[in-house]
């Protein structure tokens, strides 16, 4: 069914936008792969589909499973649902079993759609993934799907852009004095990667960080 719901969405994708792709020599042969991406509008996911030669498993919140068409839509990918608020030891399972079988898995680091159309924090789960399975970490920039609706509203075609990242793994040496404020510079440190593929407007609280 993956493969069918990426050829849709990209005839989809040709239909209704212009939509383009930046740094494809930076994608690795495959996985094992965390690959993690900027969130914006429920378009992310189809559009990194569409853009990447993989076929990857995604983390999502189960309350989508009850947003009509998003739910339905994501139903026909290979999913991983996560309890929101709550520490998820089945889903978690699930994660590193993908990555240690040599899949690819994707992630928002924010934890959610971003609701100032720019980064917000990341959040740790990424984190405890990366180093969990010690694996590679591929950053996704997309822009432009917080304005979709608005383009189509005016009857336009609207512009998005996917740019990938260079691979890279979380910094070590580092001291710090808990894990949690070590967790947080590992998310941070993920963010900037993301902060770096993405133009001033959407670099949010990330935008200092990045020159």
């Amino acid at each position: 069914m993956d493969r069918a719901f990426k050829v849709l969405v990209t005839v989809l994708l040709n239909l209704l936008t212009h939509w383009e792709v930046e740094g494809r020599e930076n994608l690795p042969p495959g996985g094992p792969l965390l690959l993690v991406f900027n969130h914006l509008a429920w378009w992310d996911a189809p559009l990194a589909i569409a853009a990447l030669p993989y076929q990857a498993t995604g983390i999502a919140l189960k309350d989508l499973q009850r947003v009509p068409v998003t739910g339905q839509l994501l139903g026909l990918t290979s999913v991983i649902w996560v309890d929101r608020g709550r520490y998820d030891r089945e889903a978690l399972r699930q994660a590193l079993a993908v990555l240690k079988e040599g899949g690819v898995l994707a992630i928002a680091p924010e934890g959610r759609m971003s609701v100032t159309d720019s980064l917000e924090r990341g959040k740790p789960g990424s984190v405890f993934i990366a180093r969990k399975a010690d694996v590679p970490i591929l950053p996704i920039g997309l822009i432009g799907t917080d304005k979709v609706s608005g383009e189509w509203r005016s009857f336009r075609r609207p512009h998005l852009k996917v740019v990938i990242g260079k691979v890279f793994r979380l910094p070590e040496g580092r001291k710090y004095a808990s894990r949690k404020e070590e967790r947080q510079a590992d998310a941070d440190f993920i963010m900037e990667r993301l902060a770096e593929l993405l133009p001033p407007e959407y670099r949010g609280v990330y935008a200092d960080s990045v020159e």
